[in-house]
């Protein structure tokens, strides 16, 4: 039984990058889906895939040979201590190098997009 799970898609993803794998394997579920095309649209992944059965992901990496960048993720909303942040508190992550991911009423979308539609929500995490 998983705690938390998107500490622990992000926690396959780094040590997939760590790892220099090409490809990662993670349990399925709508909100990661989401998560996972905001880090496609960022580049911060080259693919992802849904299994036929809808169990599980399979994620494409980058090659960090080729790159030698390997991204951070830093999950801040947890379930013991949920971060809400309102449309006018929203910074720049990293000084613009980074992204926050937020869960609004709008969807599941970045730091850039909710300040734009002028929405807040729950802080899920920060990818730089």
């Amino acid at each position: 039984m998983i705690i938390d799970p998107i500490a622990d898609l992000l926690t396959r993803i780094r040590n997939g990058y760590l790892a220099r794998l090409q490809t990662v394997e993670a349990p399925f579920s709508r909100l990661k889906e989401q998560i996972l095309r905001i880090l496609k649209k960022n580049q911060y992944i080259i693919d992802y895939t849904v299994s036929e059965d809808k169990r599980s992901f399979v994620i494409t990496l980058q090659d960090v040979r080729k790159t030698k960048y390997v991204p951070s993720f830093r999950r801040i909303s947890r379930p013991g201590q949920r971060m809400y942040i309102k449309a006018t508190e929203i910074k720049k992550s990293r000084n613009g190098f980074g992204i926050y991911i937020l869960s609004t009423p709008k969807g599941v979308v970045t730091g850039y997009e909710a300040h734009t539609l002028g929405v807040g929500g729950e802080l899920l995490c920060e990818v730089y």
